[in-house]
């Protein structure tokens, strides 16, 4: 009867030591992973087995230069990837849904260049129907190529550009809007909804960082995407003949070096919004940040670039000294 005691003991001994065990090391990747996701963040199948091919769990992130820039970032909602295994390197609140302002004309611009691949040199009039904003450069009864107009829209944000491309593309708006939701729904991008085609204050207009991180993945495979968005200065030319000198709102294709897109995005519900992709020594990184405080973007940007830069090295490092 002792000996029997003695292995219950044993055995409820062993199962306490292992569970401690258990909580250590689950706390231990939980402080090690402080500037990731935050726990309202869903666990979903795909995240899973990204974490169990990810090279970044053999690092200690909090001694890779530039961690502890991070602390620093106002953006409430931002997403890190490394653009050839889709995998995330930081983030903070990626999934919680935001409103993306003008990230919201990716989806148009590549729903035009992919539905509107012989209408590039159509002409579109900016009709009083699509002159609705009044706050961009287009006027009442100026007359684009297509082609030109989806420069104005993503080089300069145009908002009334995005709805006269909206109107040719899918013969008014509302139909574009479910062109949209449509294409988001076949990115997985399942935290996103699109009521307007340029991103101007609207509750049903929101998405995530991840969600966007996605589309910009997709997008950027596409070459007349990834030209329009690396432009930094065009003469954007209207069919009447004038030139307009232009220059990209995105200011990190001069002032961060290897930047090669995306887009900005700014309302005063949203903050400063930024999509990155920057490549430099044979790596590309994804960066979307949502919500930074007012400018703050294009100084918080570079920071998680840098940082996600020195992680991928550090990765490739550890595992070639294996």
């Amino acid at each position: 009867m002792y000996s029997m005691m003695r292995k219950i003991l044993k055995m409820n001994l062993l199962r306490s030591v292992a569970l401690l065990f258990a909580i250590t090391v689950m706390t231990s990747m939980a402080l090690s992973c402080s500037c990731s996701c935050s726990a309202e963040e869903e666990n979903t199948s795909d995240s899973s087995s990204q974490e169990a091919d990810n090279p970044y769990r053999i690092l200690d992130l909090d001694t890779i230069p530039g961690r502890h820039a991070l602390d620093t970032v106002t953006a409430e909602s931002w997403q890190l990837v490394e653009a050839t295994t889709g995998i995330p390197i930081a983030g903070k609140n990626y999934n919680n849904r935001m409103f993306p302002a003008s990230l919201t004309k990716i989806m148009t611009c590549i729903l035009a260049l992919e539905r509107g691949q012989n209408k590039m040199n159509d002409t579109i009039c900016i009709s009083e129907d699509v002159f609705i904003s009044k706050n961009s450069r287009t006027r009442l009864n100026d007359t684009y190529l297509m082609k030109n107009l989806i420069l104005e829209m993503m080089m300069l944000s145009d908002n009334d550009a995005a709805y006269a491309i909206a109107k040719h593309i899918a013969g008014d708006t509302l139909k574009f809007c479910k062109m949209m939701n449509k294409k988001a729904r076949t990115l997985n991008m399942r935290r996103t909804h699109f009521a307007n085609p340029n991103g101007v204050p609207n509750p049903k207009n929101y998405s995530t960082a991840a969600d966007l991180v996605r589309l910009v993945d997709y997008c950027m495979q596409n070459p007349q995407f990834a030209k329009i968005v690396g432009t930094l200065e065009e003469d954007i030319k209207l069919a009447d003949g004038r030139h307009m000198p232009s220059k990209n709102t995105n200011r990190l294709l001069e002032e961060y070096p290897g930047c090669i897109g995306v887009k900005t995005g700014f309302i005063n519900a949203s903050g400063g919004c930024l999509a990155v992709a920057a490549q430099r020594d044979g790596i590309t990184l994804y960066l979307v940040l949502l919500k930074s405080k007012y400018g703050k973007r294009f100084s918080e940007a570079p920071l998680i670039l840098d940082f996600g830069f020195n992680v991928v090295k550090a990765a490739k490092n550890a595992l070639s000294n294996r």
